[in-house]
């Protein structure tokens, strides 16, 4: 049985928010990111949306236009996977050729706003939000370069991170705070499943009607129960293999003299929790291939665990 009184967000990002009727509780975590009220339009299929037997281990995404035609991209990732950054730019490359048709102008390029929510462990930071956008900077001058744009006839000055995309990444692991404004309110939502009561900020109120886990029906409550399993039963297996492996690498460390002696045994931890996870996805029947995009190993290594 689920204690929290609200469903979780990866959950009702995947299950319910693509309904336009639950469209305010995402344009509330936008509109507070991206500090303008934001409109959605429509919900956009993408690859996250299809549903397999093992979806509790498969990453969200919605894709959603705003009232200007600009895309946005929210990811919800629960599992560490290997070159992250990368297929962050993969994904909003593909969202913007997917919307210019071959033989239009580049006037009709979009652009993008990927926001990433992590429930793990990325690089090294001591923040819960990390921003980033393109800027050109002169490298004698530091000026900022604006450049001309036509737009319905008129010439206006555009700067770079007018066009190129902005990218939100969400540690939502780090955040250890009090909730006093709406972003560490959302925050605290996308943690711990903690709405205030009476609060006022942008979709959480939404949220705090639709998302209710007794509002489930039978059915939905024990799907949902085994998505919080398998969660906790992923995250355990993860920490434990991490405590091993850095205990293991801490005693070589010592028993050699090294001083790297930490520094190894969390990269052991890590390769351990790595190959415990893929033993445990081979065990829930997920797809090999699968296993191998989302953990790195290569498919010898997968197919002798």
């Amino acid at each position: 049985m689920c204690d929290n009184k609200y469903i979780r967000f990866d959950w009702a990002a995947k299950r319910m928010l693509r309904d336009k009727a639950n469209f305010g509780v995402l344009e509330g975590l936008v509109t507070v990111l991206l500090n303008e009220q934001i409109h959605i339009t429509e919900i956009l299929e993408s690859e996250g949306n299809q549903e397999y037997m093992y979806d509790k281990f498969n990453r969200v995404d919605i894709k959603a236009t705003n009232s200007k035609g600009e895309i946005i991209i929210v990811e919800i990732q629960l599992t560490r996977e290997l070159y992250y950054l990368e297929r962050i730019l993969y994904g909003v490359a593909k969202a913007i050729t997917e919307h210019i048709s071959l033989g239009e102008k580049y006037d009709k390029v979009k652009k993008v706003y990927s926001i990433n929510i992590l429930y793990f462990d990325l690089g090294q930071g001591s923040d819960y939000l990390y921003h980033g956008r393109t800027t050109f900077r002169g490298v004698h001058t530091d000026d900022t370069l604006v450049v001309n744009a036509k737009e319905r006839d008129t010439i206006r000055m555009k700067a770079p991170e007018d066009i190129f995309p902005e990218y939100f990444i969400i540690r939502v692991n780090e955040f250890n705070k009090v909730a006093t404004t709406p972003l560490e309110e959302w925050l605290d939502y996308l943690k711990n499943g903690h709405i205030k009561d009476g609060t006022t900020a942008p979709g959480l109120g939404e949220a705090s009607k639709r998302l209710q886990y007794i509002s489930m029906n039978k059915q939905d409550r024990l799907a949902y129960d085994r998505h919080i399993d398998a969660i906790m039963v992923q995250n355990d297996v993860i920490d434990t293999a991490k405590l091993e492996g850095f205990a293991e690498g801490r005693a070589e460390g010592r028993a050699e003299g090294r001083a790297e002696g930490l520094e190894e045994g969390m990269e052991k931890g890590m390769e351990k929790a790595i190959t415990e996870t893929a033993k445990r996805m081979k065990q829930h029947g997920m797809n090999p291939d699968l296993i191998v995009m989302m953990t790195g190993l290569s498919k010898q290594d997968v197919e002798s665990l």
